[in-house]
């Protein structure tokens, strides 16, 4: 089997190579060969290599940023997605997309469900949520797969900039009020090497699902974990403070509540992700 990665330094594409190595002939394509606003290209890379499968696992992530760039950020996010969804579809394979908690506005009681009505906050949320939309509406084979607040060892994220603030400051603000499930794209990646492995014996429940580590917490209490581990290791680290999200203002708004419920995914695919601190506790194990 063939498959074929967008993105390819990216958190969650690293990762997927790993976990699917042994599955298939994996081809990841990063910027220097895709360029993904670049849609004729997008085209003629993924009829050139012919896969079986095609996972999309380059995105625009730059949250704040989006809010300066519009047109990058829905050239990427939504735009390309479609064009994937087409290209997918006319090869009669499966397309494997990754969204996130950011379509959501954060204003709701308890965990989202598939079956929640959208309401992004801002471009980033906006431009992901219309990649969705660009893929349902081609209607080919489709995994749509909603996570939330990525990390890994590699790349720009939440555990890196902590692990490096927490050893350089005395002192270091979190906000407190905003709650969801980190997940490491390494956890991301097994599931998806599960999912692979589903279609593959005959599963067929294609559609949106909510993917991330089980358990919640807030940022501080994230950061209150990855200082734990510093700690541990016998490493300098500052002292923590919790602040409402109103002290921390930026470009983009954050919703309050980023939980996913992801039972849906564990009855159609019976897969379950770890929960968040054992899967920060093995990401945190791996080699640099």
């Amino acid at each position: 089997m063939k498959i074929l990665i967008t993105g390819n330094n990216g958190q969650v594409a690293r990762e997927l190579r790993l976990a699917l190595a042994d599955k298939a002939n994996v081809i990841a394509l990063g910027r220097d060969r895709l360029d993904l606003a670049n849609t004729e290209l997008l085209r003629q890379q993924v009829r050139a290599q012919a896969p079986d499968l095609l996972i999309n696992a380059a995105a625009h992530t730059a949250v704040d940023q989006a809010e300066s760039e519009p047109e990058a950020a829905f050239a990427i996010n939504a735009t390309a997605p479609g064009v994937l969804a087409e290209e997918a579809a006319a090869l009669g394979i499966p397309l494997i997309h990754y969204s996130t908690d950011y379509v959501f506005d954060g204003t709701g009681p308890g965990a989202y469900s598939e079956a929640d009505a959208p309401n992004p906050l801002g471009v980033y949320g906006r431009s992901k949520l219309a990649g969705e939309q660009a893929i349902q509406a081609v209607g080919g084979q489709h995994l749509i797969l909603r996570t939330s607040w990525v990390y890994s060892l590699h790349g720009r994220n939440f555990l890196l900039t902590m692990q490096r603030l927490l050893q350089e400051r005395e002192e270091l603000k979190v906000v407190d009020d905003q709650i969801g499930a980190p997940t490491w794209a390494g956890s991301i990646a097994q599931a998806t090497a599960q999912l692979v492995e589903g279609w593959q014996s005959g599963n067929r429940h294609w559609g949106v699902y909510h993917l991330t580590n089980q358990g919640e917490t807030s940022w501080f209490g994230f950061a209150s974990a990855i200082a734990e581990g510093l700690k541990a290791a016998g490493k300098p680290c500052a002292r923590l403070l919790p602040i409402p999200s109103s002290e921390y203002p930026t470009p983009a708004r954050r919703p309050l509540n980023s939980r996913l419920d992801c039972s849906k995914l564990a009855r159609d695919w019976h897969v379950t992700l770890p929960d968040w601190r054992s899967a920060l506790a093995e990401c945190l194990a791996q080699p640099r």
